[in-house]
């Protein structure tokens, strides 16, 4: 009997506070434990206690809870990469990073999110698509894009063409093209037939015709021969 006192005594601590254990998969997990919460570099957990993988939070934009799963500032990262590292992810959360695609399905197979595409030109010019649904299929399926629900914050609807196609990367080429998509746009992303966006293309420093559609372009709003200063896709859960 004594025994068993004193393992209650000693689980006691830890029963009490069992809600700080839980482990946040997203960002808005994060925002919904503490709306006080600032931007910055959080640790979630898509895949469960072993999966742990630091993102940025925007806790500010359009009401916050984003969780951002790709992100470009200042081509300080290398995104032409292959199968492998897209699918694990690479950069850091604190500059530009890709979250990987295994992580990014994992989160869209738990709940229903909503998309928002945040961008910058280099004359100072602000715009956003925004997308009601977003979710990506299993590996064996080519981590398959569906998005749809388009809503117009100054940038165009780039990517509704990119509807319904798998992933691809200069060594797995899924495109709906007769060629490599990836390789002919220095990027990876889910290419059609090729892209009316390439936000994992080659960083360049705006207007630049000399490589048409290589750069970190929107073309709806840019076109093909600008390539932005900032781009980033963020994901949270529909209320």
């Amino acid at each position: 009997m004594k025994l068993v006192s004193v393992v209650l005594v000693l689980l006691a601590p830890l029963l009490t506070s069992c809600h700080l254990l839980v482990l946040p998969v997203d960002c808005s997990d994060i925002y919904n434990n503490d709306n006080s919460r600032p931007s910055g570099v959080y640790t979630i957990y898509p895949i469960g206690a072993t999966s742990a993988v630091q993102v940025y939070c925007d806790m500010g934009s359009e009401g916050g809870r984003w969780t951002v799963f790709q992100r470009r500032m200042d081509g300080t990262v290398n995104f032409y990469r292959g199968w492998d590292q897209y699918k694990a992810g690479f950069g850091i959360a604190a500059g530009e990073y890709w979250l990987g695609l295994e992580s990014l399905y994992h989160l869209t197979l738990r709940k229903k999110y909503e998309l928002l595409v945040d961008m910058e030109d280099f004359e100072g010019n602000k715009v956003f698509a925004r997308y009601s649904s977003f979710s990506i299929d299993p590996e064996s399926y080519g981590y398959k894009l569906h998005v749809s629900g388009f809503t117009d914050g100054g940038a165009g609807d780039a990517l509704s063409y990119h509807n319904g196609q798998m992933f691809s990367t200069f060594d797995e080429d899924q495109d709906s093209y007769s060629g490599n998509c990836a390789r002919s746009n220095l990027g990876a992303f889910w290419y059609n037939s090729c892209h009316n966006t390439n936000p994992n293309g080659v960083y360049r420093w705006g207007a630049d015709s000399t490589l048409s559609a290589v750069g970190v372009e929107w073309a709806t709003w840019k076109g093909y021969d600008y390539s932005l200063k900032t781009i980033s896709m963020k994901i949270r859960p529909v209320q």
